[in-house]
């Protein structure tokens, strides 16, 4: 298995020649295409990804430790999937609809900006999770622990708190609707 340290990969397709299998630290990608590859088994440790294209990649016991996404396009990816021990990363500017986190203990990570639509968050641990200006919307929560999370600056979010516990997560007055909804309420000013 290959071992690359301190690489800079810039604008490379990897549609057309694939990531070799391997272990790849303090690397840095920027504005390349992954889409539809397999990245299956490798090791991301101190790795930055900026403005690539991840949709739809086989992350299958994939690890990713302590890893930085930046304005990447990261559509479909099955976390559920990925290697989990030392499992940390964090999102900035990033498009995740329709990935999965479900079953995945991804305290202290940090979403901000991203677009989270219809993100399956189903039995995950988000202890601790910053939320900053996310797009929440039919993203699912159920039997998720919320606890200490922070949303008060995302949106279009709906979590039951009968069934995630939520035990001092952070609430903006602006979403409680979303806290609500599953009584089918009116709320006005």
């Amino acid at each position: 298995m290959d071992y690359t340290t301190d690489r800079s990969f810039d604008k490379v397709n990897f549609t057309q020649t694939p990531l070799s299998k391997g272990e790849y630290e303090n690397c840095a990608l920027n504005q390349c295409d992954f889409s539809n590859t397999d990245l299956s088994e490798i090791k991301f440790i101190d790795c930055e990804f900026k403005a690539c294209d991840l949709s739809l990649a086989k992350i299958h016991k994939t690890a990713f430790r302590d890893v930085k996404f930046k304005e990447c396009k990261m559509l479909g990816l099955r976390f559920d999937t990925c290697h989990d021990f030392g499992l940390a990363f964090s999102f900035d500017t990033c498009v995740l609809n329709h990935s999965c986190f479900a079953t995945r203990k991804i305290k202290k990570t940090t979403f901000r900006n991203s677009q989270l639509k219809e993100v399956d968050f189903t039995e995950s641990d988000v202890t601790s999770v910053v939320f900053d200006r996310c797009d929440l919307t039919r993203a699912t929560f159920e039997n998720a622990v919320l606890e200490k999370a922070d949303l008060r600056t995302s949106f279009n979010y709906s979590i039951n708190p009968e069934i995630n516990r939520l035990k001092k997560a952070k609430f903006s007055l602006a979403g409680i609707p979303g806290l609500l909804e599953k009584y089918d309420i009116e709320i006005s000013d």
